[in-house]
């Protein structure tokens, strides 16, 4: 690599890492997410026009389901060879890329997620599990629980007592807490928890379950995420802040862009 590009490869992941540790700050108090939502610019609190859908990255080749290495399982096997490549060329751990590759392809048809999308997401909420100097297991667990601050209704975050459900995850008697590398809430898991990884079990802790629930999540009401109005309305229905919206657009669109 020459000079020239690594100094912009190197200005790029600076620059996206001070944009999500901003948008990080920001989404600890915006944790609540609303299940229905006045898409108008008024409401949303963004000025303008929505930003445009995520392009399309590369589709995700998935190894041949009559195959031995697809058998057993319904989960579709990425194919090694554009996980490793895809990977050295956004930058996206190869273990959060599959996680998030398979999610698109599980993802509802119609639907028009990418793995862009949900790698955006993922980066904003948890730099992809390894915020706080984490490291990704290859099981896609973090090496330590990703814990979003008590829900208590001091500030701005809203007050959201704890359930006997939620206390499993964060094992806080009193308030409740956002989860996992997507940064799910008890009562957002309890709809839409989910197996991405066909080991029988639904793990928000599990980045292979956490970006597959997301993927049904931004995807509910046969919302079309190719245009840029239900990519709006998608992101916005995780998180509704204009700030959080920018942050993953540009996320996304970065990955999207390199791996072109």
């Amino acid at each position: 690599m020459t000079a020239r590009p690594l100094r912009a490869a190197v200005a790029f992941t600076v620059a996206l890492v001070a944009l999500s540790g901003l948008a990080y700050l920001l989404q600890q108090t915006l944790y609540a997410r609303p299940t229905t939502m006045d898409l108008t610019p008024a409401a949303a609190g963004q000025p303008g026009q929505p930003p445009s859908a995520v392009p399309a990255a590369p589709a995700v080749p998935s190894v041949p389901s009559g195959s031995e290495a697809a058998s057993g399982s319904d989960v579709p096997v990425i194919d090694e060879t554009w996980l490793q490549q895809t990977s050295t060329a956004s930058g996206v751990p190869v273990t959060a890329l599959r996680a998030y590759a398979r999610a698109e392809l599980m993802a509802p048809g119609g639907c028009g997620i990418g793995w862009t999308t949900l790698a955006g997401i993922g980066w904003v909420e948890s730099q992809h599990g390894l915020i706080g100097g984490r490291v990704l297991l290859l099981d896609g667990r973090s090496s330590e629980p990703i814990l979003g601050p008590a829900l208590n209704g001091v500030g701005h975050v809203m007050a959201i007592p704890a359930t006997r459900e939620s206390r499993r995850w964060h094992g806080d008697k009193v308030w409740d807490h956002a989860f996992g590398p997507m940064q799910f809430i008890s009562s957002t898991w309890v709809d839409w928890q989910s197996d991405g990884d066909g080991d029988g079990v639904s793990d928000p802790n599990d980045l292979d379950d956490a970006a597959y629930a997301a993927a049904r999540y931004l995807c509910a009401g046969e919302r079309d995420l190719a245009s840029a109005a239900g990519w709006t309305a998608g992101i916005l229905s995780y998180n509704n802040a204009r700030s959080y919206l920018d942050a993953v657009h540009v996320a996304a669109t970065a990955y999207a862009d390199r791996t072109r």
